[in-house]
């Protein structure tokens, strides 16, 4: 990778020949098979399964301990939830910044040891200034090993692109669907686990990243080929005045947005409907197992006909399709197994813009990030989309309780997307992406 101050004309010459080459490489692709990723690559995504089974065994169960277990209030409850949010998705460009400086071996292995840390605490603590400092530091880590491995993950799947005429996105379906299994495993196993006590909940979780951490010191490399070191000072600047990264940012928060209604809109709804919440289970395996199942078929099927700005416009139209569905079953006031059906519809378009606006807003990033800034950006990706959600959820909380007609809500919410669609920026002419599809 080239240095920062490398001249734009320079720069934009290399992009040209790196899109020449791609389309050289995509022209060839149908006469061989899929070039196999390599094991770097591979090393990343078994990373995300593992983080993800290792977290989702224990933060599921945590408000029913902190709350049955150790007796805390609701409000504090809350509090000590959303300090956990702040702290892992709020702190993300720092974790980016870290490993933009130092490399991500030192960063991800950093985390591993907070994590694990951090569950061992969670485990132990009964006091409130005991468990809150558990969650900052279980948040924290992620903070600092996440933006590590997806930037990597995104500048590895660039390369791979240039080297193979591959999609990148696919690469990026991979990690989404590694995450995905695991957010779907890690819960199953933290159940089994709770039969016994939350405390073995905890300590089975940081088994599972003393494991990571052995595997990663013994696998990742020292120094990885191609990645340069940069000054944490200026790039905060650069960033924010990057105007076609932050659109990015806001479009994809709305995409977040519209997802985090799952755990907001979507409940009430359900409640509504089937008079309990028992049926959300249901449908939150049926997303899981949709991204487990679809998520590759869907990205070659998207890589192979749309372009990525058209890719992330379909999804965030399906995404608010999912709403407007709702919308126009509300009136009708349906209950029992039939009134679950609009619900079920919302998860699937929903579910089904998520396979297509995800992968594809992280591989765009490496087009839009400064040479040397990759983790910078990735992080910051999470982080501003992360305080859009927080700002929006209140809003919806808002919006849901203020005695509107049932399907204005809904309306609302699906316009959102649409908004975030216009907001997409173009890609440059000479980006290799860009260039692939008319």
């Amino acid at each position: 990778m080239t240095s920062l101050f490398t001249p734009r004309t320079a720069r934009t010459a290399r992009t040209a020949r790196t899109a020449r080459t791609a389309r050289t490489a995509r022209t060839a692709r149908s006469t061989r098979r899929p070039a196999p990723l390599p094991p770097l690559l591979r090393l990343l995504i078994l990373t995300q399964l593992a983080f993800n089974i290792g977290f989702f065994a224990v933060l599921p169960f945590l408000s029913e301990h902190l709350g049955q277990g150790i007796g805390m209030a609701g409000w504090l409850v809350g509090f000590v939830l959303g300090l956990r949010t702040f702290s892992q998705q709020g702190l993300f460009v720092v974790g980016g910044a870290l490993a933009d400086r130092y490399g991500i071996r030192p960063v991800v292995l950093a985390g591993c040891v907070l994590r694990i840390a951090g569950f061992g605490w969670l485990g132990f603590a009964e006091r409130t200034w005991a468990v809150v400092g558990a969650v900052l530091l279980i948040g924290f880590a992620a903070a600092l090993f996440s933006p590590a491995v997806e930037s990597e993950v995104a500048r590895q799947a660039v390369a791979w692109e240039e080297r193979s005429g591959e999609d990148r996105t696919r690469v990026l379906a991979l990690f989404t669907v590694a995450g995905q299994a695991g957010a779907f495993v890690g819960p199953l196993l933290g159940a089994l686990l709770l039969a016994v006590d939350f405390r073995t909940a905890c300590l089975a979780g940081a088994g599972a990243f003393v494991l990571v951490l052995a595997g990663h010191a013994w696998l990742l490399p020292q120094r990885i080929p191609g990645r340069t070191r940069v000054p944490v000072r200026g790039g905060a600047r650069l960033l924010l005045r990057n105007r076609r990264f932050l659109a990015l940012c806001c479009a994809y928060g709305a995409y977040l947005l519209a997802y985090n209604q799952l755990y907001l809109a979507l409940p009430a709804e359900v409640e509504r409907a089937a008079g309990s919440q028992a049926p959300l289970a249901w449908l939150f395996a049926l997303s899981s197992l949709l991204v487990v199942t679809a998520q590759v078929p869907v990205t070659r099927w998207a890589g192979k006909r749309l372009a990525p700005r058209r890719s992330m416009v379909a999804g965030l139209v399906l995404i608010a399709a999912g709403f407007a569905v709702v919308a126009g079953a509300r009136p009708a006031g349906w209950t029992g197994t039939g009134g679950l059906l609009p619900a079920a519809g919302f998860v699937v378009l929903l579910t089904l813009g998520q396979m297509l606006v995800a992968p594809v807003a992280r591989a765009w990033v490496p087009d839009l990030a400064e040479d040397g800034r990759l983790g910078l950006y990735t992080g910051a990706l999470s982080s501003v989309s992360g305080l859009i959600v927080l700002a929006g959820s209140s809003a919806t909380g808002l919006l849901l309780d203020t005695g509107l007609p049932a399907a204005v809500p809904w309306l609302v919410l699906a316009a959102v997307p649409l908004v975030a669609a216009g907001l997409l920026p173009r890609r440059p002419a000479g980006s290799s992406a860009a260039t692939a599809k008319p």
